[in-house]
């Protein structure tokens, strides 16, 4: 199962499935699995093979960029060691001409997230290098986006994985999917390259509708999807002629990682287990 889900565990491995993906019109966003690190060693660590993907990313000339958490940048240890770390990543970005997307934990990290990238984007050279995702299931995503475009920041939208209080996010299905489709409308009208992330035939369905009403040049935005899901639907988008990136992750991390994205959500199990039985 996990070999459908994730691109292998080493850097060699996640360049060829990128470059798999590019033969397919597909880009890529490469993630290095794992969070919460424990020592600062164990963070720059982590760092490192991030630079490495950067490198990589450059020389071997792909059409992709990576995301990070910042958990595994030592945000838990010390918030100003994460920042110095993601800095760097920013900085190696900019060089390597390519992106890094400061991915969104759960609920507690959101404000120091939203922060911290605020701050790395206002510097003058990392304008439109650095990016972050809002997860629409929250209350207060839309107040957040509307700050955020104001800036110029990039988004990824995601509907969003982590258990979460009813007083901090919407219970229900259709209404995350309701405010999903609005904070869509906000970013296709913002006139910045956001990316809008689900599987969902229906929220897909909305924001071509969306984009049809809008006259909204496709090529303005990109649907992004993980890596083994809805693999047909990808090549559907391209063919299309949407812009479609996938997130691919590797490493040796996997198995905690997915066990405790099933553990803290009942609905991330049926979402492995339904997308098992399609292309």
């Amino acid at each position: 199962m996990s070999s459908r889900f994730v691109a292998g565990m080493t850097l060699d491995e996640v360049v060829h499935a990128a470059e798999a993906l590019q033969r397919l019109g597909i880009a890529s966003t490469l993630d290095s699995l794992g969070e919460n690190v424990s020592t600062p060693e164990e963070a720059r660590h982590s760092a490192d093979i991030y630079h490495r993907l950067l490198d990589a990313i450059h020389t071997r000339k792909l059409d992709a960029n990576v995301s990070v958490k910042l958990t595994q940048m030592g945000m838990d240890l010390d918030p100003g060691l994460a920042e110095e770390i993601v800095a760097q990543l920013v900085e190696h970005a900019v060089a390597a001409d390519t992106f890094v997307r400061v991915d969104m934990e759960g609920s507690e990290y959101t404000r120091a997230t939203i922060d911290m990238v605020r701050r790395l984007h206002a510097i003058p050279q990392n304008r439109g290098r650095v990016g972050i995702v809002i997860q629409a299931y929250l209350y207060r995503s839309e107040e957040d986006i509307r700050t955020l475009t104001s800036e110029g920041i990039r988004i990824r939208l995601c509907k969003g994985a982590y258990k979460e209080p009813a007083n901090l996010a919407f219970p229900e299905k259709k209404d995350v999917d309701a405010n999903f489709v609005k904070l869509t409308q906000i970013l296709l009208t913002s006139g910045i390259y956001h990316g809008i992330a689900t599987h969902d035939e229906h929220m897909i369905a909305a924001t071509q509708k969306l984009v049809r009403e809008h006259s909204i040049d496709p090529k303005t935005f990109e649907f992004q999807m993980l890596y083994g899901v809805r693999r047909d639907l990808q090549k559907s988008l391209v063919r299309e002629g949407f812009n479609t990136r996938v997130y691919v992750p590797f490493g040796t991390e996997w198995y905690p990682y997915f066990m405790r994205r099933l553990a803290e959500r009942p609905a991330n199990a049926l979402f492995i287990a339904k997308n098992m039985l399609k292309q």
